[in-house]
């Protein structure tokens, strides 16, 4: 099992070099990967109607292929996740080539995680229909693998339509494209198409049986529950060997991935975040 870190997004500041300490620090205690969650614009909490969502305009997001390509050129074998894109608040073959360039110019470290998001003022501000995010997702996701693979591609699609053009440089691999979701439709949408399942596990009220029902339409679906990947994520407690317990856990479930998240503990930024890593690390290395 693969042991990665959350990029503290909202938690960091404009400083890029507290970026790079953070960035540097966690690749050398050994750690397989940072993962950034994606938001373009925050909403005004004193917006008519008032906003109930989790972050709002005073919540900083780095942007996430611009910051995986710095961090592309800071590291060395670190995998760069999104966790996950907004998929269908951009244009499809832009974010193909962004995805390229992030593989390429990292020596192929990119896993490309997406999902749909929830943000219905975000959706409205980028001129994207929030409504039929579901079904346009898919159609993405096709359409990305093929720009990524084909150096031509013709394609007619309810959303898309590419008349022979393609990407220039392509990335020289296959891309790992996974996908975050919690409904029902999402989980058997991903269970469909998705190279690996970054689960929401705080959202989730049975985590383990959540595994169960996804790799249950992963097989309904035709395919190998061995050949599809998994990753788990989970907050650090107080008391550090607690957390690497449940990650002993979901590495005795054969869970491929685990993410560890140090938000929301009162940390501070870089050195707060850094120095509970270290400590993880050196709990969960030992056992």
């Amino acid at each position: 099992m693969k042991v990665g870190v959350v990029f503290p997004q909202t938690e960091t500041s404009e400083d890029p070099g507290a970026l790079r300490e953070f960035v540097e620090s966690i690749e050398q205690l050994g750690y397989a990967h940072v993962v950034l969650y994606d938001h373009v614009l925050g909403a005004a909490a004193d917006r008519p109607g008032g906003w109930r969502g989790p972050y709002s305009e005073k919540d900083p997001f780095h942007e996430v292929f611009v910051t995986l390509g710095f961090m592309a050129a800071i590291t060395h074998q670190l995998e760069l996740v999104t966790e996950v894109l907004v998929l269908p608040h951009r244009q499809t073959a832009l974010v193909a080539k962004q995805a390229a360039e992030v593989d390429l110019l990292s020596g192929g470290r990119l896993r490309l995680g997406v999902g749909i998001g929830w943000n219905r003022v975000e959706y409205e501000a980028l001129g994207e229909e929030f409504t039929t995010r579901g079904r346009r997702v898919e159609e993405q996701v096709e359409v990305i693998r093929r720009l990524l693979a084909e150096p031509v591609v013709d394609f007619q699609g309810a959303f898309h339509s590419i008349p022979l053009a393609g990407l220039n440089p392509l990335p020289g691999r296959r891309i790992p494209i996974w996908m975050g979701g919690s409904t029902e439709p999402a989980k058997r949408r991903l269970a469909r198409i998705a190279d690996g399942w970054m689960m929401n596990t705080p959202t989730e009220a049975d985590p383990q049986a959540a595994l169960v029902e996804v790799l249950g339409y992963v097989e309904a679906a035709g395919r190998d529950p061995k050949d599809f990947g998994v990753e788990v994520r989970f907050a650090v407690s107080e008391d550090l060997k607690e957390t690497a317990a449940a990650l002993s856990e979901w590495h005795e479930l054969g869970i491929s991935h685990a993410t560890i998240n140090t938000l929301n503990s009162g940390l501070a930024w870089p050195a707060g975040h850094i120095e509970v890593l270290r400590k993880f690390a050196g709990i969960y290395q030992e056992d």
